[in-house]
């Protein structure tokens, strides 16, 4: 299935964030966190500080832009620490946006700025 949609561009961003999942399948909830390295529409690279197991499906939580529980699956561990995912949805252009203005990547400085009508 994801190897048919379309790739948007990757984009640079320095953002913190939670991944969320259970452990063991039963209802206990497990949280680890992670920086989001790069992102698109469709997908991110996030960056783990510490080696976990880390399961086929989670949620991804920015507090930072007040983007709570984005469903996401794992596509690729590489070896520097970084994982690959693909969001269940695609991002809105406004939550995209979002996290841009929270940023703390060089590029974003300055740049967006968050429509408080909006």
């Amino acid at each position: 299935m994801y190897d048919r949609e379309t790739r948007f561009p990757m984009q640079e961003t320095m953002n913190h964030a939670r991944i969320e999942y259970t452990e063991k399948v039963v209802m206990h909830m497990a949280s680890r966190r992670c920086t989001v390295l790069g992102i698109s529409l469709s997908g991110a690279v996030l960056g783990i500080v510490t080696e976990f197991r880390i399961p086929r499906e989670f949620c991804l939580d920015i507090p930072e832009a007040r983007i709570p529980k984005i469903g996401c699956t794992l596509l690729r561990i590489n070896a520097n620490n970084t994982i690959q995912i693909r969001f269940l949805r695609l991002l809105s252009e406004r939550d995209l946006n979002r996290i841009f203005v929270f940023s703390t990547h060089p590029a974003h400085r300055d740049l967006k700025v968050l429509d408080l009508r909006a």
